[in-house]
This record gives C-alpha cells, sequence and structure tokens, in this order.
C-alpha cells in the first residue's frame, strides 16, 4: 500500500482548513453536525460574509492548483480535483449574484430560529446562554438579508411574486401560533429554560420577523417579478448555465437537458402502460384514476402514515446486505414535518451526528394526507431512508481516512437541499446526493421491496415526475415557459394528479433553479457507469462491490465519480477473486 507523501498531506491539510471554513461561516451546519464550536453564532448574510467566501475559495482554488497531481495518491488527487470544481462553481454563482434571489419559502432566513432550536441541543447553561445569543443576533441577520433584497432591487434582480407571498404567509402564520415554534421546538432542559427562550424569542426574533414580514410586504413585494424563470433576470441565461454545472456537478446545455427529459418521459410512460395492462387497465391514467379513487389508498391519519414509513425503513434496513457490503450503524428515524412550515415543505431528510446523538431523520409532511396516497409511500422513504439519503449519508459520516469535505459536505445544506444561506449552490451541489436517491428507488425493486404492483407504480410515478422536471425546469429557466404553462405541463402529464402538487413543484424550481435536474442526470450516471463496469467485468461484476466502491468516495462530484469508480471497482473485485484463490 502506498504510503502518503508531503503532497499527499498537503491536500488533506488544505480540504481540512477549507472544511473548517465552511463550518465557521455557516455555524448552523456545524451545529447539525454536532460540533458545538460555534454554537453561539449565526452566518454573516451580508457582503463581508459573501466576500469571506469569495476569498475562501479562491484561496484554496489557487493552493490546490499548484499542488501538481502526478505527486499524489488516489484519494488525495480526487479531493484535490474536488476543491478546484467546488471552489470555481461557488465563485461563479457569486458573480452572477444569485444571492439577491433569497426569498425562499422553503428554507429560506424565516426559518432559521426554528432550525435552530431542533438542533442546538441546550440542556446545559453554557448551550443555552450560546442559544439565546443566536436568537439575539437574529435581527442583525434579519437586516443583512433585507440588505441583500434591496441591493437586488437596485440590480432589477428580484424574487419571483409566487416565492414572495408564499414566504409573507409562512412568516405571518409563525408570528401568530401558540406557542411560538422555536419555544415549543428548543432542546431545553426544564420550563424555566423554556421561559427564557420565549422572552428572547419575544424581544429578538418575532420583531424581526415582523421587520421582514412588513418589508416584503410594502417595499418588495411590489417590485417582485412576474416571470418566475431566470431567463426573465439580468444575464439570466448565462445564470442558469451556471446554476447546472453547481447543482449536478456536470457540464450540459439547456437544450441537451431538455431533450433527454422529453425521451425519459416517453420511455417511462411506457414503462407504466405495460404495467398498467399487466393489473388490468387499458392505460397508466386509468390506472392512476383507480388508485386515486380507491379510499384504502389514504391514510386516515397522520400517524397512520408515519407507521407505515417506519415499517418500510426497517424492511429495507433487513434487505440492505443483499446489496451492501457496508451498511451504516446510524438508525433512521421517520417524523413528521414541523407545522409552522407543513403547507410549504415536501418530505425531507437529515443526516445523523458524527457522535451517535442523533439518528437520522426522514421528516414527512403529513398535512395533505390526500395528497400523498400509499402506493407512493414506499418509494418516497426508499427515496429518503435505506437504501437511499440515508445510507449514502450515513456510511459518508462514517468512512475513515478521508478529509471531512469528502464525507460530510453532503450534510452542508439547509434542511431542504435548495441554496445555501448566502444563495449560492450548496457545497456540494445536488447530482451525486439526489442521483444515489433516485437510483435507490429503482433498487429498491431490485431488492423486491415493493409489497405490491400499485407500490411499483408509485415507484414509476416517482420515475416520471423527475423525467418531467428535466423538462419543466429547463422549459421555466431557460426556453420562457410560464408559471402557468409549467403547471399545466406537469399536472396533465402526471394523468390528473392534484394542482396543487403541480404548482409547489413549479414553484419549488423557481426558488432553486436547476436543483430539480440532479435526481434524473445524478440516476443517469450511476445507472451509466453501473452498466459499462457489469458489461467489461461480465460475470465477475458483483454489485455489493460496486455499490460499496461508489459509497466509499463520500459525496463527491459526478463528473468526478465517472472518471474514478471503473478502476476502483475493478481494483477490488479482482483483489477479492486474487484473496479467494
Amino acid at each position: 500500500m502506498r504510503s502518503p507523501n508531503g503532497s499527499d498531506r498537503a491536500v488533506d491539510d488544505l480540504a481540512d482548513r477549507f472544511f473548517e471554513g465552511v463550518l465557521e461561516r455557516d455555524p448552523i451546519s456545524a451545529t447539525r453536525l454536532g460540533d458545538v464550536r460555534w454554537n453561539d453564532r449565526l452566518p454573516d448574510l451580508g457582503d463581508s460574509g459573501r466576500a469571506a467566501e469569495a476569498s475562501a475559495c479562491r484561496d484554496v482554488m489557487s493552493a490546490a492548483t499548484a499542488i501538481e497531481a502526478h505527486h499524489l495518491g488516489p484519494e488525495p488527487a480526487l479531493t484535490r480535483d474536488m476543491l478546484i470544481l467546488l471552489a470555481q462553481n461557488r465563485l461563479e454563482a457569486l458573480e452572477q449574484r444569485q444571492y439577491q434571489l433569497a426569498v425562499d419559502h422553503m428554507s429560506g432566513v424565516q426559518n432559521m430560529p426554528m432550525e435552530i432550536a431542533h438542533y442546538h441541543v441546550a440542556d446545559t447553561p453554557e448551550q443555552l446562554g450560546a442559544l439565546l445569543a443566536r436568537f439575539a443576533a437574529y435581527p442583525a441577520a434579519i437586516e443583512q438579508h433585507i440588505a441583500t433584497l434591496r441591493e437586488g432591487l437596485s440590480d432589477q434582480r428580484t424574487s419571483a411574486l409566487d416565492a414572495v407571498r408564499k414566504t409573507v404567509e409562512q412568516i405571518g402564520k409563525v408570528l401568530t401560533m401558540s406557542p411560538s415554534p422555536p419555544v415549543a421546538i428548543a432542546r431545553v432542559a426544564d420550563e424555566a429554560a423554556r421561559d427564557r427562550v420565549r422572552r428572547a424569542v419575544e424581544i429578538h426574533v418575532n420583531p424581526a420577523l415582523k421587520a421582514l414580514h412588513d418589508f416584503l410586504v410594502h417595499e418588495y413585494r411590489p417590485q417582485a417579478r412576474l416571470e418566475p424563470g431566470l431567463h426573465s433576470t439580468p444575464n439570466g441565461e448565462a445564470a442558469y448555465d451556471v446554476a447546472i454545472r453547481a447543482q449536478t456537478t456536470l457540464s450540459a446545455t439547456a437544450d441537451e437537458i431538455h431533450r433527454f427529459g422529453i425521451e425519459e418521459v416517453q420511455r417511462i410512460e411506457s414503462e407504466m402502460d405495460e404495467l398498467s395492462g399487466w393489473l388490468g387497465h387499458p392505460d397508466r391514467n386509468a390506472l392512476r384514476r383507480s388508485l386515486a379513487d380507491d379510499p384504502v389508498n389514504r391514510a386516515t391519519s397522520s400517524q397512520q402514515l408515519l407507521d407505515l414509513a417506519s415499517d418500510r425503513i426497517r424492511r429495507a434496513e433487513a434487505a440492505a446486505r443483499q446489496s451492501f457490503g457496508r451498511v451504516p450503524h446510524a438508525g433512521c428515524v421517520a417524523k413528521p414535518v414541523e407545522a409552522y412550515r407543513e403547507q410549504y415543505v415536501t418530505t425531507f431528510y437529515v443526516e445523523p451526528t458524527a457522535d451517535g446523538s442523533r439518528p437520522g431523520e426522514v421528516h414527512l409532511n403529513t398535512y395533505e394526507l390526500a395528497a400523498m396516497p400509499l402506493h407512493m409511500l414506499a418509494s418516497l422513504v426508499f427515496h429518503e431512508a435505506t437504501p437511499g439519503h440515508h445510507l449514502q449519508a450515513a456510511i459518508g459520516v462514517e468512512l475513515d481516512g478521508l478529509p471531512r469535505l469528502r464525507t460530510h459536505a453532503s450534510a452542508i445544506v439547509p434542511q431542504m437541499g435548495g441554496a445555501d444561506r448566502r444563495g449560492g449552490p450548496p457545497l456540494m451541489g445536488a447530482g451525486f446526493i439526489e442521483g444515489w436517491g433516485l437510483y435507490a428507488e429503482r433498487l429498491a425493486d431490485e431488492l423486491g421491496l415493493y409489497a405490491s404492483q400499485a407500490e411499483r407504480q408509485g415507484m414509476l410515478e416517482f420515475q416520471l415526475l423527475r423525467a418531467l422536471r428535466l423538462v419543466a425546469d429547463s422549459g421555466l429557466h431557460a426556453k420562457g415557459w410560464s408559471r402557468q404553462q409549467t403547471i399545466d405541463f406537469l399536472h396533465e402529464r402526471r394523468g390528473g394528479a392534484p394542482r396543487v402538487i403541480s404548482e409547489s413543484e413549479v414553484d419549488r424550481y423557481t426558488i432553486w433553479p436547476g436543483q430539480a435536474l440532479a435526481y434524473k442526470l445524478g440516476q443517469r450516471e450511476i445507472e451509466r457507469l453501473r452498466r459499462e463496469i457489469s458489461q467489461k467485468l461480465g460475470g465477475r461484476f458483483d454489485v455489493r462491490t460496486f455499490h460499496d466502491e461508489l459509497l466509499a468516495l463520500g459525496a463527491i462530484p459526478l463528473s468526478i465519480l465517472r472518471r474514478e469508480l471503473p478502476a476502483r471497482v475493478e481494483t477490488a473485485i479482482f483483489s477479492a477473486s486474487e484473496r479467494r484463490d
């Protein structure tokens, strides 16, 4: 085995310093990871925060480029290339000033107090003081946020009207809820501590939220852009190109993505028609109507939905060894999305802490039970838990011998994974993470996890949705599609699914340009690699080795995955064969 040299150590040290800076600049993500060093701070959402981000990216890109790749071992070489790519993507996003489009009804700054209260364990006097310091700093964060939005007004780069409307509604709901969400959520030792949290929220948090609400209503909303696509913003075409690269970590044009989306939609619809015929229905829409009209296909309570999700999680965990040599130690639990935002967000996953103090969490939206037919629940759970996000992220957290940038970078995103707190792309992009999640939905079928053909239909409906997203996102941001045109497209191709679901989808694409592309493009890369490696190795191919080697890389850009994985899988399989011989 090759011993690390000075250049190898230099890369690892550089990656560690860069990631340390990421955590310091985004202390809420550090808290989510169980790192409490900056628990009394909030991220800098203003000019100085963006300047620090740009400086860090320029420094790491310069330092990484100066290290000659041919002197490096395989892992440091990969880490070096990853540092350069991530820094380039983030600098490009800052240059496009996409941070000005910061009104976000799904993971915006208005949710910060609740996010802090949920993840900040304040059961000691020291940590309670840190939590209260964060709440005291919240008005300054809101002032920075408003200043950024005013900068966007000056540059005529504003968020879309519907995102503003939903954010205003959300803030209004938080301000009228009793008890106040951050007070109810706070993880404190006793009621005396909760009373201190209550006073801090009344003194600092609620007035800041009211200031943001009033600014949005009176100053910002009248100037919010009417067209939701990036094409309607200054330099919008270039901005969307950057968003594609940052979110998918691939080089692809909007036209290429649009064409692939149309082809994939047609392919999946044919697959759905075949299944529908097998079940005795004339076509996919007839099967959809049958499932939609079946009262047994609806949960009667939120708890029933959570119980069913928990059952699917346990079944998947029991079957994982069929396709994985390594499974994570951390468990995963199903929880409901909190009441203050259940109208605005979809189901999402939160990774476990590295110290094991918190398991992985699938936050299931139980607000509108009619919008979650039971035949679709299994695929959703397999995407978010095992074999999807939880298995990938929890294994990443447990990997040894890699810089934390490689093992934890997928966690440095807000709860919903769209943009970072300064309006840029997530640190890692979404291509690997969401591509793996969608690949996992198909893998669950290989593992026999779908309990009925109806659940398989649910899987295909989700596959179709992700293909439709390729067409809709590129149509919205690059081809001038209106909000209504995009909603109509989704509604019609999904066979009459409730229109409100298509509306929510489009409003999500609006605030997170390019994120919706990551699922199908990432899945395509992983499936292509598996197919090509399997064809090359023939009978020697082992799917457990393929998965183990893929996840052992950590969450990495898809362009690097494409380059690195084949040789690693081949080496692992041949090494195992030699040991057996």
